[in-house]
């Protein structure tokens, strides 16, 4: 036990979703026919055609999102790319997960932060409190946390589970890995929380992930909108498997990496950040995923731009590009060997 006080979670009162309200509802989530305004740069078709290269030649491409593609209603368009087998593996961190299964469950996703925080109850809402259930589930199974949100958004056949990330990746049987840091998402705060059990769901996501990236020879690395988690999950689990790599004199060095972010930088960016003294230089995704991890054969490429625009862009272009028709798929029912694992 330890010396030092701890909060008490059983003083906590959790509340009714249908209180809290949602900035994003379903009818907010754009459907794949929405128009939308294209984003241009002059060297995104050469990550669209390294990326259906790449799964034409049996290649990975793994998707590390924020929370923010989902609570900007694109889910959507990362559901087809999963479903079309044009994204692989689909990463995110624990808001991510959160966001995805409120949608799938309610209907809706996000808080009015101001107003909750004032009134104490900022996340901590009753029906979203399952999910801690949930990871408990898994690391007593020994699964990832995002295969067990996915699984059982699937099989217990929540309402709006064509809207769920999750559940598309476990129908279409890819990973969907969740790369939580303790403390930083909501459910942390309920009493049903089990920090071991997090730990361990999620750890089991990470070497997953990096079982990905040991494939990553020849395959994509894509990063939208996340400025942490994305590039030092991707960092430390590169780095193990190129240690094993390097121990059978193989290498993984002829991939590409793509960051989509906001952060404005120069044209010359591929010759790395600024010096110490400079705050962009502590920009993960510059320094690690444009330059560092790519030094020795790789390619990269940054697209600055709203993620309302770039990922509708990226998703038109790319099935557009594998010679697919773009037009809205149906959901597709669970197969048999997912639904009873």
């Amino acid at each position: 036990m330890s010396r030092y006080p701890l909060f008490d979670r059983s003083q906590i009162q959790l509340r009714d979703l249908e209180e809290r309200g949602h900035d994003l509802t379903l009818a907010a989530c754009r459907r794949l026919d929405t128009p939308f305004a294209r984003y241009e740069h002059p060297e995104f078709s050469e990550l669209v055609a390294t990326i259906v290269d790449a799964r034409r030649r049996k290649r990975p491409v793994l998707l590390m999102i924020g929370g923010h593609p989902i609570k900007l209603g694109l889910s959507r368009y990362l559901i087809d790319l999963v479903e079309r087998g044009l994204v692989t593996h689909l990463a995110t961190n624990g808001s991510g997960s959160i966001h995805d299964y409120e949608l799938a469950l309610v209907g809706g996703t996000s808080e009015d932060v101001p107003k909750w925080i004032r009134a104490g109850q900022f996340g901590l809402w009753r029906e979203t409190s399952r999910l801690n259930d949930i990871i408990v589930e898994a690391a007593r199974r020994g699964e990832g946390l995002g295969e067990a949100v996915g699984r059982t958004i699937e099989s217990e056949q929540f309402p709006n589970r064509q809207m769920s990330i999750a559940a598309a990746c476990w129908r279409a049987g890819i990973p969907f890995t969740v790369h939580v840091g303790v403390g930083s998402d909501i459910i942390h705060a309920h009493a049903n929380c089990d920090g071991a059990a997090l730990g361990a769901a999620s750890y089991t996501d990470f070497l997953m992930f990096a079982r990905t990236i040991q494939d990553l020879e020849g395959g994509v690395y894509l990063n939208v909108g996340t400025a942490v988690a994305g590039p030092e999950v991707y960092l430390k689990a590169l780095s193990m498997a190129r240690n094993v790599a390097r121990q059978r004199g193989e290498e993984i060095r002829d991939f590409t990496t793509a960051v989509f972010d906001l952060v404005e930088l120069p044209p010359g960016y591929r010759n790395g950040p600024p010096g110490k003294d400079h705050p962009q230089y502590y920009y993960r995704p510059w320094k690690t995923i444009l330059v560092r991890t790519v030094a020795d054969g790789g390619r990269s490429y940054y697209f600055c731009g709203d993620h309302q625009q770039t990922i509708p862009t990226l998703w038109s272009d790319t099935v557009a590009a594998s010679g697919q028709h773009a037009a809205p798929r149906p959901h597709r029912a669970s197969p048999t060997s997912a639904a009873t694992r």
